[in-house]
């Protein structure tokens, strides 16, 4: 890539357009030779420059900053708030497999003084402390850590519980003390196990946590066979998923489960995520210095940054970049938990969503172990949802099938992103280094990939496939609405308030929480999809309803009666009671009535009248026409099939812009002066042969106890009929 121009190597037939971008990620044990593949690319001439491999001595010292570890350990974090268990205050019992030595095994060991690893076996010994101190067994861990190639072989055996040791794995018999038989839950008649019975026996101990940060694959499903695996160097140790008895299972190193062995855990009560997702921080943060590095370019070739002064602000920054991939980490870990708790809802979704990603070529479901359509039926008929590996994988082909339609769209161009992509990198280079932001070769992939992973981290797994196929709206349009949507409400700085939370309220609570935020994403967007045509210029829709969501989101509640008031009172009580502060559980229960501005405010520019008034008289028709009671009723249909959603979707949006077409109805028939109450009572009385027949069908519609699509669809044709 010269002057902005692909250069392709000579004499070399291509079949592939152009793609100048290549990287090479070290993988273990490689990580010494990224310095001498960055020699090569210079050599070439190669536009990455020191940028084509991560991690060499002018770049981020993945074991050094522990970031692998880190980013594993906020899935951890994670899988045990939903325990109610917090690893950084209260001890918890961990098996392992590494050696204090390895980066990802040694740095996760250190990430909680509340440790307590009771066994830990890695290629060389087996290590085992049946009752361990947790304060004086992570000082001791520490010093490992820090000692050059250290082996479980050099921990101060002082320090190790009565019945415990370090075994070496050469030995043919490994003695079982009573302790041992306790803790590892060994049958009594347990005299001696050889070193890979016991390393089988620890993979099914009762413990909290399984930290895996060693190299293999140990847990694999009733399903498959040891040649399956293929990993023959374990086989003797290996175990099923349905054998594990930890609570969490945390997996720093690749490959420590096969997916049917993960699937298989966890529909046995296990959780736990995938490798993918645990440990994707390395791979992030290479990611991160590579797309820092071609920015500091253009500085660096117009002479304005030396080499010297390059390598001082990248090390400088270690710990933002940091901070940046661990939020990636904790916001997937979010969508997840929330996934899990909302699957069984969901399983129909998902299960046309998997055949969407399949009809469009970009998944093959067997290939990831995704349940097929009969395997769909038999879970739906015992109440069994997608676990959470499936849900990891699903989530991992939305972002990619989103991705991929984002990238082929002139999304990035708009204005608006410019923010999105200056923040994406560390604040240290934000001002100094604007233009070579600005023209970053790769400005529309980061600002793509940026988006993608906000909106479906918020949002969910399938929210832009419901989006997209409940309006026929395309991605682009989806992504432009949703961030409107997003801005408008101040979406962001709800669902931050709520993660900071953490350890304060129950999970359940933070995600009873984010579920309202999400309707009133749902909502939002498929109102700017529905109401406005084409592309969504965002900061135009922005500025024009931000003054009035702004000025009165913080008052509607005030503004509610009847039913819709005793709802809200209901919600707020709910949330408080779990722990939520008070302004957030006010927000949060207000949100699907705060929502309503955005018809108000369309209202106050058709009518002309002031949003002071409009608000009024909006809720008070709301409550006079029963619009609170038929949303509830519209939500409770059956969600089914994709017609069964796109007519629940239609009918909300019918009984919705019903009670904004009365509303400007009475206003064009009323003085803005008159009291709400007396308006309406105006209106009625005006038309009162109307108002009389649908007043006698609606109260008729009230008193079907559990009405369907049909009945539902006459009440709102009686409110449209009345506004002509």
């Amino acid at each position: 890539l010269k002057d902005g121009a692909v250069v392709p190597p000579p004499d070399v037939v291509r079949h592939d357009g152009d793609d100048p971008y290549l990287v090479v990620a070290a993988d273990k044990g490689t990580a010494s030779f990224s310095d001498l593949a960055n020699e090569i690319a210079a050599e070439h001439d190669f536009w990455l420059g020191d940028a084509f491999a991560s991690g060499g001595s002018v770049g981020y010292d993945h074991k050094a900053m522990g970031i692998t570890a880190k980013g594993a350990w906020e899935s951890v974090k994670r899988h045990f708030r939903e325990l109610d268990i917090d690893t950084q205050t209260q001890d918890f019992t961990v098996i392992g497999i590494g050696d204090m030595s390895g980066d990802v095994f040694g740095n996760g060991m250190l990430l909680s003084e509340h440790i307590r690893l009771i066994a830990a076996f890695d290629h060389r010994h087996v290590f085992i402390d049946p009752n361990p101190d947790a304060k004086a067994s992570f000082e001791e861990r520490k010093r490992l850590f820090d000692l050059p190639r250290s082996s479980w072989a050099d921990y101060n055996t002082d320090l190790i519980s009565d019945g415990g040791g370090v075994f070496n794995r050469a030995l043919k018999a490994i003695p079982i003390s009573p302790q041992m038989k306790d803790v590892l839950d060994i049958p009594e008649t347990t005299t001696t196990l050889t070193p890979a019975e016991l390393i089988n026996a620890i993979l099914r101990a009762p413990a909290d946590l399984l930290w895996n940060g060693g190299i293999g694959t140990y847990v694999k499903s009733q399903t498959e066979t040891n040649a399956d695996v293929g990993d023959k160097a374990n086989d003797a140790t290996r175990v099923n998923g349905s054998q594990l008895k930890v609570k969490v299972v945390g997996e720093g190193g690749n490959l420590g489960l096969t997916q049917l062995g993960r699937i298989e855990a966890a529909r046995h009560g296990v959780k736990l995520n995938t490798d993918a997702i645990d440990n994707s921080a390395g791979v992030d943060t290479s990611d991160h210095e590579v797309n820092i590095k071609i920015a500091l370019d253009l500085a660096v070739r117009e002479g304005r940054l030396d080499a010297g002064h390059r390598e001082e602000l990248l090390q400088s920054m270690t710990e933002q970049v940091a901070q940046k991939v661990l939020q990636d980490n904790y916001d997937q870990n979010v969508v997840l938990g929330n996934a899990r708790r909302g699957a069984p809802s969901l399983v129909t979704v998902h299960q046309r969503m998997i055949r969407q990603l399949e009809h469009d070529g970009l998944l093959d479901r067997a290939l990831e172990f995704l349940p097929d359509d009969e395997e769909f039926a038999t879970r739906r008929a015992a109440g069994e949802a997608l676990t959470s590996p499936e849900l990891a994988v699903l989530l991992a082909y939305a972002k990619i099938a989103l991705l991929a339609d984002l990238n082929e769209t002139d999304l990035a161009d708009d204005p608006w992103f410019e923010r999105t992509l200056i923040d994406y990198f560390p604040p240290a280079m934000r001002e100094d280094f604007t233009q070579g932001i600005s023209t970053h070769p790769l400005r529309a992939q980061i600002i793509n990939t940026v988006v993608t992973n906000r909106l479906l981290n918020v949002g969910g797994i399938t929210f832009v496939f419901r989006a997209i196929e409940e309006t026929g709206a395309t991605a682009e349009q989806v992504v432009r609405a949703a961030l409107t949507a997003m801005e408008v409400f101040g979406i962001d700085a709800m669902w931050d308030g709520v993660n900071a939370l953490d350890n304060q309220i129950p999970t359940s609570a933070q995600s009873a929480l984010q579920l309202e935020t999400r309707r009133l994403l749902d909502r939002a967007t498929r109102w700017f999809l529905q109401t406005r045509t084409g592309d969504i210029d965002i900061a135009e829709q922005v500025a024009y309803f931000h003054p009035v969501v702004s000025q009165h989101s913080s008052g509607v509640s005030k503004m509610l009666q009847g039913n819709e008031a005793a709802r809200y009172e209901r919600l707020t009580k709910r949330f408080i009671e779990a722990g939520a502060p008070e302004e957030l559980a006010r927000t949060s229960a207000s949100s699907l009535d705060v929502f309503t501005l955005l018809d108000i405010t369309d209202i106050c520019a058709k009518t002309g009248e002031n949003s002071a008034t409009v608000i009024p008289l909006y809720f008070t028709l709301s409550d006079r026409y029963d619009m609170d009671r038929t949303l509830l009723r519209i939500t409770a249909l059956p969600r089914g099939d994709r017609w069964s959603a796109l007519a629940r979707q239609a009918l909300r949006s019918d009984l919705y812009q019903a009670i904004a077409s009365l509303t400007s109805t009475v206003i064009e028939s009323t003085d803005a002066s008159t009291p709400p109450d007396k308006r309406i009572q105006q209106w009625e009385e005006a038309n009162a042969e109307g108002v009389a027949r649908a007043r006698a069908t609606l109260e008729e519609i009230n008193a079907v106890e559990e009405p369907d699509l049909a009945t539902l669809s006459v009440a709102l044709r009686v409110l449209r009929n009345l506004v002509g």
